[in-house]
């Protein structure tokens, strides 16, 4: 079983990977805010053990709110279920717009990250000149 700072650590990776991949749909323009990568940790008691219908009742009210502010600036990318934790992955304008997101949904939110870089795979491999 993964300590949860191991399983934070690997999360921190996917969203910075996702990070990357995103990068040039964040590039600033006329019709397009720069859309930031944000972390969200929620503490869920036994959110581990939730079952399938449970989790998609909550993947159901996230995207309503999200209806509900008409995707202002804000998109829901995906989340991570562990023991007694929620990791959640977001693009966003600011932090603002998450905490109003958790507000409008009743979601806790305990912390919010903004992913500053990222690193990969590729990240590690020697480039030829």
């Amino acid at each position: 079983m993964k300590t949860p700072s191991l399983v934070l650590l690997s999360i921190l990776f996917i969203a910075m990977s996702l990070n990357a991949q995103e990068k040039t749909d964040s590039i600033n323009s006329k019709n397009r805010p720069i859309m930031k990568t944000y972390l969200i940790e929620r503490d869920i008691p036994n959110a581990g053990q939730f079952s399938q219908e449970q989790l998609q009742g909550i993947s159901q009210k996230s995207c309503a709110v999200l209806k509900e502010m008409k995707h202002v600036n804000i998109q829901w990318l995906q989340s991570y279920i562990v023991d007694n934790k929620v990791y959640c992955i977001y693009k966003a304008k600011n932090k603002e717009l998450i905490k109003e997101h958790a507000r409008l949904g009743g979601f806790p939110v305990n912390s919010i990250t903004e992913v500053s870089s990222t690193i990969s795979p590729e990240t590690a491999k020697l480039v030829d000149k």
